[in-house]
């Protein structure tokens, strides 16, 4: 892996806790070697991410949309800033430039940039990983949703356990570097039927 992305909010929630992990996380990677892509903002734990990493010696690119520049405020400190024209153009220059994405707490463009991702790779589109760095039990009820469209035959037990999820940054690291995308169709049959 050269480069992670981390998804996560503009915004900083109610708990110290979601930023001391997001400056935890992003000092981790720059520690470790690998660039930080994110979304490009000065602004809550996107921010936060982008100066802990810079601190820490590392290469942060950020990826923002024109549309967003005023609302999210572009850093002005990072290696590398590209504006792009839209929101799908920002995640498919994410997937390009990533070589796996964490998800911390945030909100709506989180959650569709976490679910995109990992779409993209059920359908084999990508074989990197997503996971969800699950802070102060943040995901937790999403984790338990996600649990039962497994358990309902709407996702495949192994595209469920695509997602890695932790609340330890050593072990989450551990399972990033070791991930191995799972090769499997992505429909599931009707019961009694066989593909």
């Amino acid at each position: 892996m050269k480069n992670l992305c981390i998804f996560c909010g503009s915004s900083w929630g109610r708990r110290k806790e979601f930023e001391e992990a997001a400056i935890a996380l992003s000092t981790e990677i720059a520690r470790r070697g690998y660039g930080l892509v994110y979304g490009g903002s000065s602004a809550g734990l996107m921010g936060a991410c982008a100066d802990a990493a810079l601190a820490a010696g590392g290469q942060v690119i950020g990826i923002l949309p024109n549309a967003l520049k005023a609302k999210e405020i572009d850093h002005k400190g990072l290696t590398e800033l590209h504006l792009v024209e839209s929101m799908h153009d920002r995640k498919a220059m994410m997937e390009q430039l990533s070589d796996g994405f964490i998800s911390i707490p945030g909100g709506i463009g989180t959650m569709d940039e976490l679910f995109e991702m990992w779409t993209w790779a059920t359908l084999g589109w990508h074989e990197k990983p997503s996971a969800l760095f699950n802070v102060a039990g943040y995901y937790d009820d999403l984790i338990r949703f996600l649990d039962k469209t497994a358990e309902d035959a709407f996702v495949k037990q192994a595209h469920r356990d695509m997602l890695i999820v932790e609340t330890d940054i050593d072990r989450l690291f551990d399972r990033l570097e070791d991930y191995v995308a799972p090769k499997v169709g992505k429909w599931i049959p009707k019961e009694g039927t066989i593909i």
